[in-house]
Parts: structure tokens; C-alpha cells; sequence
């Protein structure tokens, strides 16, 4: 199945971080939480979750191309971690794969066997008295 992949970002965490040319990035992102839903592309009612954290460093962003954490976009953050997922394709086929398993168990259901009787009550004579 071909599933169409919706990330969201459900948490952050951040610290001043010094980076490589000793200027101190006020702020820098250092983990992300997140939640992927994944969606059927053939049967939009068939959905399952997946749930992230990823770690970063801003060690190696100069502060020319660092981003304030006042302006960060949920937007931003997602290409962050998607990137990184993306980078890794096995990573990504886990994440898939988990989701996957997620919309085919929710399909199972309890069944009812066909053999058990659905009505135990007896039938009663239209003239029987109740005894109390």
C-alpha cells in the first residue's frame, strides 16, 4: 500500500550552543519530537501513527545562516526532520513499515462465530405467567 506521509512537530527543546567559529547560538534547536500520521492513498479512512524525536546540533551553523528560535515555522522544523529521514532510507522504510502495521491491525475485528446463537432468551407461550 502507498501511504501519503503528514509530520507534525509535538515538541522542542533548546540551549545556547556554541558553535565551530565560537559564536553562541542563543536558543539552538537540540531535539525535536514529532508525529508522522501516514494515510492510504487508495482508502483515506485506513490511518496510522508514527512517533519521532531527533536530535540536532547547531555546532556546525554559522551564525549567518542560524535561525532565531522566534522565528522558526512548524514548517522549518518538519524539512529539519525530514531531511534527516530521508537521509536514511532504512530509518524511513521503519517508520512505513510501523505505520503500515498500525492501519492493518486496526482492520481486524472481534467476529462473532457463525455457530453461536445470538438470542439465548427462551420463547415463552404467549399465556405463560410471569412467576413473580
Amino acid at each position: 500500500m502507498a501511504l501519503t506521509l503528514a509530520y507534525s512537530v509535538t515538541g522542542i527543546k533548546v540551549k545556547d550552543e556554541v558553535n565551530t567559529d565560537g559564536d553562541t547560538l542563543s536558543n539552538a534547536v537540540c531535539q525535536t519530537y514529532w508525529k508522522v500520521v501516514g494515510t492510504d492513498t487508495v482508502d483515506d479512512t485506513k490511518v496510522g501513527e508514527f512517533s519521532g524525536a531527533t536530535p540536532f546540533t547547531a555546532a556546525s551553523v554559522s551564525l549567518a545562516n542560524f535561525t532565531d528560535f522566534a522565528s522558526l515555522t512548524e514548517d522549518v522544523v518538519i524539512g529539519w526532520i525530514t531531511a534527516v529521514v530521508e537521509a536514511d532510507p532504512g530509518y524511513k522504510s521503519h517508520i512505513e513499515a510501523q505505520i503500515q502495521k498500525e492501519i492493518d491491525a486496526t482492520q481486524v475485528v472481534e467476529a462473532t462465530m457463525p455457530w453461536a446463537v445470538d438470542d439465548v432468551t427462551p420463547d415463552l407461550p404467549a399465556d405463560a405467567v410471569d412467576p413473580e
